[in-house]
């Protein structure tokens, strides 16, 4: 459970940082960006991987290039789910993924638990 609060923190500084950056996407107020954070924590955890396990050929295609189009189709259901939270476009959604992947990223890292060895 912690886990998941820790994901969904750094989630809802991805989509801050996106929402700031990039013109295409936005949100009414926190409590928008803490349930889209929370959201997202959910979309990727439960419909993600099912995606992904569908569009596989197109991964392998594509050299893992599309999960990048995944990523901001899990951003853009959030969107259609949650009132106050907008990505206008495709573009938005991939910059908007790469962003909030990469602070994603960052904050596994400094969150994570040293190994015991």
């Amino acid at each position: 459970m912690v886990n998941f609060i820790v994901r969904a923190v750094f989630a809802g500084l991805g989509l801050w940082l996106a929402a700031q950056l990039l013109d295409g996407v936005s949100f009414d107020d926190t409590t928008t960006l803490i349930v889209a954070a929370v959201l997202l924590g959910l979309v990727n955890a439960i419909v993600r991987p099912i995606v992904v396990i569908l569009t596989l050929p197109f991964t392998i295609i594509t050299l893992g290039l599309f999960l990048l189009v995944v990523n901001a189709a899990m951003i853009g259901l959030v969107a259609v789910l949650l009132k106050g939270f907008t990505v206008d476009g495709l573009g938005s959604g991939v910059l908007a993924a790469i962003i909030t992947g990469i602070v994603s990223w960052a904050g596994s890292i400094v969150a994570a638990e040293p190994k015991k060895s």
